[in-house]
């Protein structure tokens, strides 16, 4: 595996990273974020918070697929909050 160099600066809901490849950026929140890689690549991540689950995928593949796997997130946060109380 290679070395590699990634530096984030957040201001708001936008975040510049900066890397080996160059200058990407994204715009979003905990949980739902959406943006251009600095190889020019669009993508939309959706996560759990403080779980380590989440998914990531390209914009163009983002129909069916993005809207199952948010209600699969959806379901998976409100069980796991009706478990902890």
């Amino acid at each position: 595996m290679g070395f590699y160099y990634r530096k984030s600066v957040n201001v708001g809901p936008f975040r510049v990273n900066l890397g080996k490849s160059g200058i990407g950026y994204s715009v979003g929140t905990r949980g739902f974020r959406t943006g251009l890689s600095s190889r020019g690549r669009r993508y939309t991540t959706f996560s759990l918070p403080g779980t380590g689950i989440g998914y990531r995928t390209s914009r163009r593949a983002a129909g069916c697929m993005v809207l199952l796997t948010m209600a699969g997130l959806l379901f998976t946060a409100l069980a796991s909050l009706a478990v902890w109380r």
